[in-house]
């Protein structure tokens, strides 16, 4: 269900452009675990996302910012962020968010991005 709503507000991964759905994975914004039920499947709290991209942005090593710029964390070394591209993309824009998707990036800048997020990954 999760899936299929995001899929019809999503095209494709924000990060790499890449659109053929059998890449990329639904990614929600707000962690599952810490979503209500209602957040767990509305589809503007998910991003389709490359599994790399998925990884990153689940783990708070990559967020959005509110004017869709791609934020890097500064705890990811800088051989590894050369090697998957990042210091490339560090101001890579990736498109307008919906004000329901900017509610919960905040929760994701604020909670996840750039911290030890610890809670189980799916």
């Amino acid at each position: 269900m999760f899936r299929e709503r995001l899929i019809g507000i999503e095209k494709g991964c924000r990060l790499t452009g890449i659109e053929d759905l059998r890449f990329l994975r639904a990614s929600h914004i707000k962690p599952w675990a810490d979503s209500t039920h209602s957040e767990r499947v509305d589809g503007e709290n998910g991003l389709l996302l490359a599994p790399h991209a998925d990884l990153l942005f689940d783990r708070g090593w990559i967020s959005f910012s509110s004017s869709g710029r791609l934020l890097v964390s500064s705890k990811i070394p800088i051989d590894v962020k050369n090697r998957i591209g990042l210091s490339l993309n560090a101001s890579l824009r990736c498109g307008v968010f919906s004000q329901k998707q900017q509610s919960f990036l905040d929760f994701h800048r604020d909670i996840v991005f750039d911290e030890p997020y610890t809670r189980e990954v799916r």
